[in-house]
């Protein structure tokens, strides 16, 4: 339970940098991104497998990089729901669902190294 909700509070200040970072892309308040975390987790979880089966054939094809389109329509999808949190078109969701994969792999790797050790 309390890897779950470390996950979520990595995951709100990742939504906050990459607010910081890619204009076009906002989030009000950390309020807000916690709210935003949660629905990106949950819509991660219940629409997405449905979207990557759909769109199977062309993931295969494109080696597996449409995924960054996929998750670019979740973020832009939860942006339609959460208040206070901003997408303002496909590029902004492409360059923070790249974003969002770059720190979740850092968070992941640093994980698994202070496990480790």
């Amino acid at each position: 339970m309390a890897y779950i909700l470390f996950r979520w509070i990595i995951n709100a200040i990742a939504l906050i940098i990459v607010a910081n970072v890619v204009p076009g892309f906002g989030v009000e308040t950390f309020y807000n991104a916690l709210i935003a975390a949660l629905v990106l987790g949950l819509a991660n979880a219940l629409v997405r497998p449905l979207f990557f089966i759909l769109t199977l054939p062309v993931t295969i094809l494109t080696l597996g990089l449409f995924t960054f389109v996929i998750n670019a329509f979740m973020i832009w999808l939860v942006s339609t729901i959460v208040e206070g949190f901003v997408v303002e078109g496909f590029v902004p969701a492409l360059l923070a669902a790249l974003m969002l994969w770059a720190i979740s792999l850092a968070t992941n790797w640093l994980i698994k190294q202070s496990q480790h050790s």
